[in-house]
């Protein structure tokens, strides 16, 4: 890569990093530590064809759902350890708001947490990422009968997992101030 090519993309890196990252949490269940590794893989990938990329961020994202897909395929899989972890302390200054939105994201990150790396790659593309199932189908490398089977089943395991997300409803997920989780409608 020459110095014009390393600049591109070091700038790519330090603009884009923290979003593409976000997106690597959610795929890899909300183990950070996972997700940096996915990221960074990703980002290597990509820096070994900079020069021929056209479209950078598209590029660098279909790698991380395509080593996502990979890493559920592989026979062996490493156990995890679900932890409930409080939130960050706010020292009481919290609105009602601000909490319930706290609770929300918890809640989210706990249950996706507890799904397949299938399920909840389907899920983050299909909601997160807000992409129609004949995409999600295409980059997983699927039908689009398989997208959909797959997210109703993850919708439902979903609800069983974390069956409060029902009373918090639709309006409250829409009051989310981040963009950690994208509102799921979660009926009883």
């Amino acid at each position: 890569m020459d110095a014009q090519g390393h600049e591109r993309f070091r700038e790519f890196v330090e603009n884009r990093s923290s979003a593409l990252l976000k997106t690597a949490v959610l795929l890899s269940g909300g183990d950070r530590h996972a997700a940096e590794d996915l990221l960074q893989s990703a980002l290597i990938k990509a820096a070994g064809r900079w020069q021929r990329i056209d479209e950078p961020e598209a590029y660098v994202r279909q790698i991380l759902y395509r080593q996502q897909v990979s890493r559920w395929r592989l026979k062996w899989r490493r156990r995890e350890l679900t932890v409930a972890e409080p939130p960050e302390g706010t020292g009481g200054t919290a609105t009602a708001d601000a909490s319930s939105a706290v609770d929300l994201r918890i809640v989210m990150r706990g249950a996706l947490a507890r799904l397949t790396a299938r399920q909840r790659t389907v899920l983050v593309l299909r909601y997160f990422e807000d992409l129609p199932e004949a995409d999600v189908a295409r980059i997983l490398g699927c039908s689009v009968g398989t997208v959909r089977s797959t997210t109703h089943r993850s919708l439902a395991r979903l609800r069983a997992l974390a069956p409060e997300l029902a009373a918090l409803g639709p309006a409250d997920a829409e009051q989310s101030p981040s963009r950690d989780f994208s509102p799921v409608e979660v009926r009883p």
